[in-house]
Formats: structure tokens, C-alpha cells, sequence
């Protein structure tokens, strides 16, 4: 059977990999959409596949109340859209940026006449329009107006609203995104410390995997322990010991000849909380070094 239903027509400024992904999505669910980037061949495919193509910026937000922006960043987002008319439009920005350039863009949206929603996207170009990619939006700013369009927001991926303050899509985004490095560069300290040894990296993967989501119950303990401010009640392994442990993992990797300056700085993080009051700190969980990281 056949869903006839009709689809809220929007406008989307940016075809880059990711731009032209959400593109090709929002068309193939039906929905009506104006296109409009600054190499227009980038357009062409699109205008193939339904899309209408404008000749600017200014077109291309007269044509729909919805307007969605992809660009490469906030500075260029302030350039398509100097001098265009927002008033009544609803301004969904999706372009990598900062909490404070989330915060001023909302407010430069806003003193337009528009109401101005920032997301971060937590997927690639290919897990857009795959639901079980688990890829997904987060969205904070107006509430009215992602409550309003939010059936258009969730067709490329999951849609998360995460408040009202329009700085906490990207904070939400870079936050996680900070963990993804970290444990990135803790996998490629492994993988260069067994490097040139009898252990293929495919004998270490699996035990690299089952590692890692063993540990993941550090997620929810930092963030009882940071809400509790108790780093020491039920605590296994204090934070005394990783500092005493510390020496042979950094010793290891001077024997192995491999760098230790992925792993060096969160060690020194560890001995600078222990150092402050042994008496004090030694028999804390690691989650308590936290705190340092906003002291500074």
C-alpha cells in the first residue's frame, strides 16, 4: 500500500558528502526540496533525482519555511547568509561548530526574525538514511520548532533533542566525539606496542574488543562519582595503585621502542591527583582526576 501522505517541503543550503546524503534522503521519503550550493555542478545530480535547484542562498530560504545548513563552517554559514531574509524561517544548522558559535549563531537567527535550532551529527555520510546504523542528530535551541519539524528531522537519522540552550548539540557532539579519540589512541598504543612481535593485529583485535566493553562500566561509575562528589566509597582499584602500575606500562613501551605520549598525558593527570594529597586522594577511584581537567 502506498503512502500518499504529503511530505513538508524544506530547503537545504550545502551539498558537500554529507549535505548531498541528507539530500538524496529527504527526496527519496518524498519530501519537497530546494537545493542550493556554491559549486553549482555539485547540483546537478540532485535536480536528476527531483531536487530544485536555486541560483543563492537567498533563493533557495525564500522557497520554504524549513531551512537546513550544511556548510564547512560557522564563518561560512554567516557568508551564505549575509544579507538574506529569515525573517519567519525555521533555521536548522547543522554545520560543525563550537557551544559559543552555537550560541551567537542562535542569537544572530533570532535577531533576524527566525527561530534557530544547531545540531551535531553523529554519523558519517553513509550511515545517513541507514537506520541500523545507529546513526543520529542531536538537536538543542527552539523547542517549538524542532517539536514542529521534527517528522522532516528524524528521515535522515535519529533525532535527540538534548535543551534549549543552543550550544548543546555541539557540546553533546564534541564531548562524545572527545571519548572516540581517547579511545582510539589507546587502541593504537596497543596495537604499536605488539607491533613487530609474534601477535598479529587480527589475533589482538578480539581481545582489544572484549577489553574495551569490559571497561565501559567507567561510564556510568565517573558519572555516579561526579554527581555523588564520593570518589572513595566502593572503590577496586584505587587511584594509588594505577599510579604505582603506571611505571611498567610506561617502561613497557620505552622496552617495545614506542612512544608513550598518547598514553603520557592522562598518566601524569593520575600522579598530579595522587601528588596533591596522597592521604587525601590514594584511596580514590580514577574518576576523581576529572575534577582537574576544569581546575586549570
Amino acid at each position: 500500500m502506498t503512502d500518499n501522505t504529503p511530505r513538508n517541503p524544506l530547503t537545504l543550503l550545502g551539498l558537500g558528502d554529507m549535505g548531498t546524503a541528507l539530500a538524496r534522503t529527504w527526496l527519496a521519503a518524498g519530501h519537497p526540496l530546494t537545493v542550493w550550493n556554491r559549486t553549482a555542478a555539485k547540483a546537478e545530480a540532485l535536480a536528476a533525482e527531483g531536487a530544485v535547484v536555486a541560483a543563492s542562498p537567498a533563493g533557495a530560504v525564500a522557497a520554504n519555511a524549513l531551512v537546513v545548513v550544511c556548510l564547512l563552517d560557522d564563518p561560512t554559514v554567516g557568508s551564505a547568509l549575509d544579507g538574506v531574509d529569515l525573517t519567519g524561517k525555521d533555521l536548522v544548522n547543522l554545520t560543525t561548530g563550537t557551544p559559543a558559535e552555537g550560541r551567537a549563531r542562535a542569537a544572530w537567527a533570532e535577531a533576524r526574525g527566525a527561530r534557530f535550532v544547531d545540531g551535531g551529527i553523529m554519523a558519517t555520510p553513509t550511515m545517513i538514511g541507514v537506520p541500523e546504523a545507529g546513526g543520529y542528530v542531536f538537536y538543542s535551541g527552539s523547542r517549538a520548532l524542532f517539536d514542529a519539524h521534527r517528522s522532516a528531522l528524524e528521515v535522515p537519522a535519529g533525532a535527540r533533542f538534548v535543551g534549549e540552550d543552543p550550544g548543546h548539540a555541539a557540546l553533546h557532539d564534541v564531548a562524545l566525539l572527545s571519548a572516540m579519540w581517547g579511545m582510539f589512541a589507546g587502541i593504537s598504543q596497543a596495537y604499536a606496542l605488539t607491533e613487530g612481535e609474534d601477535i598479529a593485529p587480527k589475533d589482538l583485535a578480539p581481545l582489544l574488543s572484549e577489553w574495551l566493553g569490559a571497561m565501559g562500566f567507567f561510564v556510568g561509575n565517573a558519572a555516579e562519582r561526579l554527581t555523588s562528589r564520593d570518589f572513595t566509597s566502593g572503590v577496586v582499584s584505587n587511584l594509588a595503585m594505577q599510579v604505582a602500575g603506571s611505571g611498567t606500562m610506561l617502561r613497557t613501551a620505552e622496552e617495545q621502542g614506542v612512544s608513550t605520549e598518547l598514553v603520557a598525558p592522562y598518566v601524569d593527570l593520575l600522579r598530579r591527583r595522587l601528588a596533591a594529597d596522597p592521604a587525601a586522594h590514594g584511596g580514590e577511584d580514577t574518576a576523581g582526576a576529572i575534577t582537574l581537567l576544569r581546575a586549570r
